[in-house]
């Protein structure tokens, strides 16, 4: 969602306590499977700006007036080029079929109320029909699933796997499918609603009270104020629902997840679990242990019909799932759902937010998670850095404490619901990414992921409406500029993009690039921050290093995320590390692997080694020990 400040996540400093002790060696995550030999790259877009070259832009603008992009912008050559950028994933998101508001009544698509709609183009995560897509990505509204379909296989053809969000937590008030395969129903249609709970109940309730819209606040209006049949701060549900952020309350407030209702997953109000739970000790089990377990067991309705959602989806091809709010869900559903999907494709690609540290591993290894987001520690980390307040100190204390699920924690520095890094709130300056986007792309075994503009220093200046600048909104009708001079009146080859863009774009790629080819990301990890501290002048802690290695690539990396100063230091290796790689006594050429213009010479004595490494500001290098 994308209002992640309801999520109290205090505990996130308290993981640098001490960050100056000496950090160990990080051993490898017991997750990675010995075939998995090279990373991944997400590109998550979101679908309905991405082909869209209206640069109206107007707040609050319709699809008409601000345009709209297709699945079909997603041609060939687009999805080569982003195939090309190294990616091997890509994130469609917002394809589900949420509320929008434009009038799809002659396709036999009911009208959503601006009462319950984030923006005019709506919230993705409000979804209202799980086995249909958004109709204003389809050319042709009565052919959208086809569309989708046929995206999927231009997708895999361009050898890219295709990720979709599931939102388990809460759907749109008006949930209504109008697709559902034989056997389905949709939610809430067998619902006692004379009860707040029942465990297959899809839904809870405040039986014989009537929802009330929120009071608006602080001068906001659905529309910007527009005048509109069903803007009339009236909703009709009876009894009224819980809300999707938990709130009870029949008239839920304006900072609410009013568009949305919460889902029951059979755990009653006072908080009791009525679905069994997993034994003791069946995190150690795999997922076929998990499947085995529920196979024969009955459990909640909503459980069921989040699973057959996904099984549905995965048939027609969809690579894998970015889970909305997972930590707001029950562990024991997520070993229910992912097991099941582990089933039919052992190589699906199942993400999610949890942003509590404390239930990581719970909901990787009882919850069968392949990758969660590393926010509120590493992203949240590299960002204080990146604004000139941080010490990159912090960041090895974070890889550390991590170490036994490094493999699990899928790190980024933009996504839908984080501030652009060119933005003036972040960093002002898409450069200042860079040495941040080598540490997040090579500190470990994990996926990469970047959000759709990154690449070009998008700051998300716009202001279409509902969502805020800093932001590219996910609520409204609008483009992206940077994108659509990289678009090019559909030619996707950067016609119109700026220098400054190329640049940045073919540093995206080059790393990228290196990253998935590279059998030394996927082995081992030294940090040598603290080493360095002690022993090298002038280093200090606007600069990164660590040291990552196989059998068969030995990897020096450093970063300078200083935008003002030049360094030039004596790097060093302990001579434990280099020992562990191998090394005998004499001169080994090491030369960047980003642009293969820097080179130098690590010199090994009497069993330690030092490089000398002159790095300019905002700087990285991958040097390659030879």
């Amino acid at each position: 969602m994308h209002i992640k400040n309801l999520i109290l996540i205090a505990f996130v400093f308290t993981v640098f306590v001490g960050c100056k002790n000496e950090v160990k060696e990080l051993p490898k995550s017991e997750e990675i499977k010995p075939e998995m030999k090279k990373k991944e790259v997400v590109y998550q877009v979101f679908t309905r700006l991405f082909g869209n070259t209206n640069t109206t832009n107007k707040p609050w603008g319709t699809l008409e007036e601000n345009g709209v992009g297709k699945f079909n912008d997603f041609t060939d050559k687009a999805l080569k080029e982003i195939k090309d950028l190294g990616v091997t994933h890509i994130w469609y998101t917002g394809v589900p079929h949420h509320d929008v508001i434009t009038d799809y009544t002659a396709f036999g698509i009911s009208n959503d109320d601006p009462d319950i709609v984030k923006g005019r183009a709506g919230s993705p995560y409000a979804v209202k029909d799980y086995y249909n897509v958004n109709p204003d990505l389809a050319v042709n509204v009565e052919n959208r699933l086809e569309e989708f379909e046929a995206l999927i296989e231009r997708s895999h053809n361009a050898g890219l796997k295709v990720i979709i969000d599931i939102v388990p937590n809460h759907v749109a008030r008006n949930y209504q499918s109008l697709t559902n395969p034989e056997g389905t129903t949709d939610f809430g249609a067998d619902d006692d609603k004379t009860k707040t709970y029942d465990v297959n109940n899809n839904f809870y309730y405040n039986p014989g009270e009537a929802f009330k819209v929120p009071e608006w606040k602080h001068g906001y209006q659905p529309l910007g104020g527009e005048q509109h049949p069903l803007a009339d701060s009236k909703f009709e549900e009876i009894p009224a629902k819980w809300t999707g952020n938990g709130s009870r309350a029949s008239q839920p407030d304006v900072n609410d997840w009013y568009e949305t209702v919460k889902v029951n997953y059979g755990i009653s109000p006072d908080g009791r679990k009525d679905f069994n739970e997993l034994p003791e000790g069946f995190d150690n089990e795999d997922y076929k242990k998990h499947f085995d377990f529920w196979k024969d067991r009955t459990v909640p309705s909503s459980w069921v019909k989040f699973k057959d959602i996904a099984l549905y989806w995965t048939a027609k091809g969809v690579d894998g799932f970015r889970y909305d709010m997972a930590e707001m869900v029950p562990v024991e559903f997520w070993s229910y759902m992912n097991s099941a999907i582990k089933m039919e494709n052992p190589d699906a690609f199942l993400l999610a937010e949890v942003y509590n540290p404390s239930l990581y591993r719970d909901y990787i290894r009882k919850g069968k998670m392949d990758y969660l987001y590393d926010k509120v520690q590493l992203y949240d980390t590299l960002k204080h850095v990146m604004q000139g307040h941080g010490s990159t100190d912090n960041v090895p204390p974070i890889l550390s404490e991590l170490s036994d699920i490094e493999h699990n924690m899928l790190h980024f520095l933009e996504n839908h619901d984080e501030q652009r890094i060119a933005s003036p709130d972040f960093a002002g300056n898409a450069a200042k990414g860079k040495p941040a986007m080598v540490v997040s792309a090579t500190s470990s075994t994990a996926p990469t992921m970047i959000y759709f503009g990154q690449e070009f220093g998008e700051p998300g200046a716009e202001d279409l409406g509902f969502g805020d600048p800093t932001r590219t909104s996910i609520f409204d009708y609008g483009s992206v500029p940077s994108y659509v001079r990289w678009v090019n009146d559909k030619k996707f080859d950067g016609g119109q993009s700026t220098k400054e863009e190329l640049e940045l774009r073919d540093f995206y790629k080059r790393l990228l690039n290196f990253t998935i080819n590279s059998s030394a990301l996927m082995g081992d990890y030294q940090d040598i921050q603290h080493y360095n501290h002690q022993n090298t002048e002038w280093y200090n802690d606007k600069v990164l290093s660590f040291v990552r290695w196989s059998d068969d690539e030995k990897l020096i990396i450093i970063s300078n995320f200083n935008a003002e100063n030049t360094y030039g230091f004596e790097l060093q290796l302990p001579a434990d590390l280099v020992q562990k790689l191998g090394l005998q006594d004499g001169e080994y050429e090491v030369k960047d692997q980003l642009y293969n213009q820097y080179a130098s010479t690590l010199n090994v004595e009497n069993g330690k080694a030092k490089v000398r490494v002159d790095i300019k500001p905002l700087e990285s290098f991958i040097l390659k020990i030879n």
